[in-house]
């Protein structure tokens, strides 16, 4: 019994290998612990204890957490915050004033840079910006992980994991009107609700799309209008109200043929409105006019659509219809008739030798006028280019004569 506890004893691990280094089992812990890796140190220290004991290389300022070095503070980008919004830096480099530049858009009352101070604040350390315009921030990040102070400062943190957080400050009360952490657009108010966003961008039923700020106070809701003080919203795409045409323009033979359609209705007087439909034929690739059966008077068309055209393979593009020798204008009976998502013409004044051309879209019901060059070849004639040899320019009217090319 006794020898085996004697083998026991033998076969301890004293935490080292006798044969490769030197080993006190009687040393204190505080000597020990002199004897591992340096935890931390700061740009700024040149002291022995700078470097670790067996290589000499200067030490990392770093996070340490459970004995273990964390992430490297150095690497880890700084932070802007502002009015609940937290958003990280991705290029440091820029000064403080660059970055209120870019923030301005979302936040208008950062415009004014003489009202806008900044403070960096980094664990305990709170560093006030002298000069935004030229000072880089992650100069200051550096100058502050540099310090002394810092490096203290760590020591003797609870949560090593620092973030460095830049914040500007409006020291001036300024009027005015937040990227992408912080905001967001959402089909339904209660999606927005749900983000937690503290800047949601929504659309409403009446039509309009809202912008909803919720802050300490409560929730604000204005619309988004283009061209108002902070009317605009960049979150939003740039729309404008138009037409965009997937198939190529009306040639502008057809476009004569049908002109002559409806003035044969004019003659002696004996005026009427009459209609035809424009087909696109997919597999021709070409347009296809059509003049479905109707019954007319002078302000009005009662008809039926062609079902030849009803095969998948024609599109019905637009319909047109004429206003003999009043002018092109959409009534009221056509608002209620063109609800289809297509194009719509009129053509009146037909008496006269230009007539009238009046075109629309209709999207679902939603009308918006637009200009028949977007869908018509209207000016298809050319002419010798021998004729322009004669036509010089002047760079204003000169009543004294004379002709000035430019």
């Amino acid at each position: 019994m006794e020898n085996q506890e004697n083998k026991e004893m033998l076969d301890l691990d004293l935490g080292s290998d006798p044969t490769t280094e030197d080993f006190d089992p009687f040393a204190d812990d505080e000597e020990l612990d002199n004897g591992g890796v340096t935890e931390e140190l700061t740009g700024q220290e040149t002291a022995s204890s700078a470097t670790t004991p067996k290589t000499g290389t200067p030490a990392r300022t770093t996070a340490v957490k459970d004995g273990k070095a964390d992430e490297d503070l150095e690497d880890k980008p700084p932070v802007f915050e502002y009015a609940g919004a937290s958003e990280n830096i991705d290029d440091a480099s820029k000064t403080f004033d660059e970055l209120r530049i870019e923030k301005a858009a979302d936040f208008p009352e950062l415009d004014d840079g003489k009202r806008v101070s900044w403070t960096v604040e980094y664990g305990k350390i709170n560093k006030t910006v002298s000069d935004p315009k030229t000072v880089s921030i992650i100069k200051m990040k550096s100058d502050i992980e540099a310090s002394k102070e810092f490096a203290d400062a760590l020591k003797n943190a609870k949560d090593k994991n620092l973030v460095c957080k830049i914040k500007p400050k409006v020291t001036a009360q300024s009027k005015g009107t937040v990227s992408a952490s912080y905001r967001g657009v959402f089909v339904t108010a209660e999606d927005a609700e749900a983000s937690g966003k503290i800047i949601s961008i929504v659309p409403a039923k009446d039509g309009r799309v809202y912008e909803i700020r919720k802050n300490e106070l409560g929730k604000f809701i204005t619309p988004v209008t283009a061209g108002s003080p902070g009317g605009s919203c960049d979150l939003l795409s740039d729309i404008r109200a138009g037409f965009i045409p997937a198939l190529p323009r009306i040639p502008m033979e057809m476009m004569m043929q049908i002109i002559s359609f409806f003035r044969f209705y004019m003659n002696n007087g004996n005026e009427r409105e009459v209609l035809v439909n424009i087909y696109w034929d997919k597999q021709n690739r070409e347009y296809v006019v059509d003049a479905p059966e109707q019954t007319v008077t002078k302000i009005s068309i009662d008809s039926q659509e062609n079902l030849d055209y009803a095969d998948e393979r024609y599109i019905h593009y637009m319909d047109i219809h004429s206003h003999n020798s009043m002018r092109a204008f959409f009534s009221s009976i056509d608002d209620n008739d063109e609800k289809a998502t297509r194009l719509y013409t009129v053509i009146g004044n037909l008496h006269e030798y230009f007539p009238d051309i009046k075109t629309r879209i209709s999207n679902g019901g939603k009308f918006l006028d637009i200009d028949p060059l977007k869908v018509f070849v209207l000016d298809g004639s050319s002419f010798p280019t021998k004729w322009t040899e004669n036509v010089k320019f002047r760079k204003q009217h000169d009543d004294m004569g004379g002709v000035d090319g430019l």
